[in-house]
């Protein structure tokens, strides 16, 4: 048997929140192999991505729940396109 670990919480506006942590470190893990893949550091794909450093590795370590913007900047710095993160 399967069990997802899904959590949701709402904020001010009723917007839901939803946490999948599969989800999360499964992109986590999977930006880190397309980094690896291109030979560059966290910090260099930070710069290029213009984010901070320190959410790169966040991310990969799955302790961030990306946002789609995130996503488009990380794959226009990898030069991938989007769909490469979910294959």
């Amino acid at each position: 048997m399967c069990q997802v670990k899904i959590s949701f919480c709402t904020n001010f506006d009723g917007v839901i929140n939803i946490r999948d942590e599969d989800a999360i470190t499964g992109f986590g893990a999977k930006l880190r192999e397309l980094r690896l893949s291109k030979g560059i550091s966290q910090e260099y794909l930070a710069n290029l991505a213009q984010i901070p450093p320190q959410q790169v590795g966040r991310l990969e370590r799955g302790e961030l729940n990306v946002t789609l913007s995130t996503i488009s900047v990380l794959a226009k710095a990898l030069e991938i396109p989007i769909a490469k993160f979910f294959l």
